[in-house]
């Protein structure tokens, strides 16, 4: 099967005079039809900026994918124009921003907002935009969807902010969907929601998903394949139920240390010691060195290479 979509040595950078912040340093990506990757790690580790960079978003003049390719059926989305990128965006690949607050526009009523995508793509009307919005409202769970068409964000729920960006999202049936931690600051019945939502739209309309986040409940719940990310590397990339079977990169197994558990409520939680290293200025050799108990001599003086140890299973260690 062909990939859907295919990330090969991605390089983001931020420049700033003589200063360049790594956030994506040569990462590789595979995404097939129907299939849900998660992205996992912690805050800074280039995950949002790897999305951004994938809709061709990053912010500018600073912000620039300085090299490396994003194959998108068929197409290298670095080398399309602007208006290629807009006929692209909210139809064939469409996002879920982290806060629904903040990306939905708060003086445009909820159904202007989705219509303008259906009349942008679609070339329809105004009055079946409307009629397919609130149809799409109803899919992903919205009660009285004729009715909230015509209200504000700040009139709505978190939760029920989310649905729309979601009914958003997926009005145009795209082939690939980017989620961005969609359910942070959810309580837990309306993240189960959300993401329950989700898997259906993947087999109702055989949506590709990444998924984005540092959950690692969600990624065992919703994930076929995971991606785990550290400093604008990927350190591990491997199928979700081998991934919690048998983690091989140290930094993932500090991931899966930190999940608390609830057999021993006297136990102290987990936490990898130290910090994720300035983007500004990597070390030479491993970039989680400082913070890995295995540290050899060996890991401070060379890079690592991401390796595939197992079949599907790729690694970036020199120990394991």
């Amino acid at each position: 099967m062909e990939p859907l979509l295919a990330i090969e040595d991605l390089r983001t950078y931020f420049i700033n005079k003589d200063v360049q912040v790594r956030a994506v340093d040569g990462i590789d990506l595979t995404v097939y039809p129907r299939q849900i990757v998660c992205i996992v790690g912690e805050s800074g580790c280039g995950k949002s900026m790897t999305s951004l960079s994938i809709m061709r978003l990053v912010p500018k003049p600073r912000g620039q994918i300085v090299s490396g390719k994003i194959k998108f059926a068929g197409k290298d989305l670095v080398q399309l124009t602007e208006q290629q990128m807009s006929d692209i965006r909210g139809n064939e690949i469409s996002m879920i921003f982290q806060e629904p607050m903040t990306a939905l526009n708060p003086v445009l009523r909820v159904g202007e907002q989705i219509t303008e995508v259906l009349i942008r793509h679609r070339k329809i009307g105004k009055r079946e935009a409307m009629k397919r919005a609130v149809e799409m409202l109803r899919v992903v769970g919205v009660p009285r969807a004729d009715e909230i068409v015509s209200e504000y964000p700040h009139q709505l729920s978190g939760g029920m902010r989310q649905r729309v960006m979601i009914a958003m999202a997926m009005v145009c049936d795209p082939k690939l969907l980017i989620a961005d931690e969609p359910t942070t600051a959810l309580d837990v019945t309306v993240q189960a929601q959300v993401l329950e939502l989700m898997k259906r739209m993947r087999d109702d309309f055989g949506t590709a998903i990444i998924l984005i986040t540092h959950d690692l409940g969600v990624v065992a719940e919703m994930a076929d394949h995971v991606v785990v990310m550290y400093a604008g590397q990927v350190v591990e990339s491997v199928g979700a139920d081998e991934l919690f079977a048998h983690p091989l990169h140290p930094y993932t197994k500090g991931l899966m240390a930190s999940i608390p558990s609830l057999d021993d409520e006297a136990e102290k939680l987990y936490s990898i010691p130290g910090t994720v290293p300035d983007a500004r200025e990597f070390p030479v050799g491993c970039r989680f060195a400082d913070r890995c108990p295995l540290v050899q001599t060996s890991c401070r003086e060379r890079p690592p290479e991401l390796r595939e140890i197992r079949p599907g299973h790729l690694v970036r260690c020199g120990l394991v």
